[in-house]
């Protein structure tokens, strides 16, 4: 009798198992497929395409052209910006220099000179009248004659000094100042133009295949839709679905490997492991996974370039970590 009951639940284990072994004794595999997430690649700005520099299918490494946008307005608006620094860099170095120019200078120094003899003169005037005053030859009025003619040719010197000195400053420190603002807000406007410019050229963010292009060259590009859809290798993911009575068993970092139809089987590492179970989706159609509630596990590929997006899969779990 408990050699009966042994066999029979040996039995019922046995049967119990069917199901999840091949006909071998493999474990049986997880269905799923290849999935991808490609970056869609398009413009900042609407435009119409002049240059296409990819075709579908190829093989890219980051920074490598991809398209380029026309760029008549960009060029026009940065050579304007660069006209308008070069304005308020010459207005800047105007208020820099000297108010006038050397020319006014050597003439206005001619005057000094000019200025210097005859208050020279008018000093030895001055002297000799003096001396004729002390010794009675003299009257009072020539002697306030020469020392007021030797105040004014003084007073003239004075001035024409004067005209030298603020002849030979820069502007007031207000209008420096307010060129040199000028000159920075140019300079911004210029390097805003020319990042502008650059971005109607636009490069691939990251190595990875061109899968689709959606314009041509001579088509006009809207705002926000994409020209290229490029596809990262480190983007590719295997999606498989296990059923919850064999969750427990899979683990972050496992190994497990994947197999299909026509293609070189490859490792690849469990990254993402769902919390919450779900039924098992439309695209599984097998009757034995039919109508189960399945946790959503996702691997990384060892060899993502050998896997083409929507492929089905086999995947078969390896030893956890």
């Amino acid at each position: 009798m408990k050699r009966f009951l042994v066999i029979a639940i040996v039995a019922v284990a046995v049967l119990a198992a069917i199901p999840f072994l091949l006909d071998d004794g493999a474990p049986r595999p997880y269905q799923g497929w290849v999935e991808a997430d490609t970056l869609l690649i398009g413009a900042e700005s609407v435009g119409r395409l002049a240059e296409i520099h990819v075709e579908e299918g190829a093989i890219l490494t980051a920074g490598q052209p991809l398209f380029q946008l026309d760029t008549t307005t960009e060029q026009a608006a940065v050579a304007a910006a660069r006209a308008a620094l070069a304005r308020t860099k010459a207005e800047l170095d105007l208020a820099r220099a000297a108010q006038k120019r050397p020319e006014e200078v050597d003439v206005l120094k001619a005057s000094e000179r000019e200025a210097i003899a005859r208050l020279e003169l008018s000093v030895q005037e001055l002297d000799r009248t003096r001396a004729l005053v002390r010794q009675g030859t003299g009257t009072r009025a020539s002697l306030d004659v020469a020392i007021a003619t030797e105040a004014a040719n003084r007073a003239a010197l004075d001035s024409v000094r004067s005209e030298i000195a603020l002849a030979t400053l820069p502007a007031r420190e207000e209008n420096i100042m307010q060129a040199e603002e000028a000159t920075h807000s140019a300079r911004a406007d210029l390097s805003a133009a020319e990042a502008v410019l650059l971005k109607r050229s636009v490069a691939a963010p990251a190595a990875g295949t061109i899968q689709t292009i959606y314009y041509r060259t001579g088509e006009v590009v809207p705002v926000g839709r994409p020209v290229v859809a490029l596809l990262p290798p480190e983007n590719v993911r295997i999606r498989f679905f296990v059923p919850e009575t064999e969750i427990a068993g899979l683990s972050l970092n496992q190994s497990v490997r994947v197999t299909c139809d026509g293609c070189e089987p490859t490792d690849a590492r469990i990254s993402f492991i769902a919390d919450e179970a779900e039924f098992t989706p439309p695209v599984i159609f097998s009757s034995e996974e039919r109508a189960k509630l399945v946790y959503k596990v996702e691997a990384i590929p060892a060899k993502p370039e050998t896997l083409r997006p929507g492929l089905p899969v086999d995947v078969v779990p390896g030893a956890r970590p």
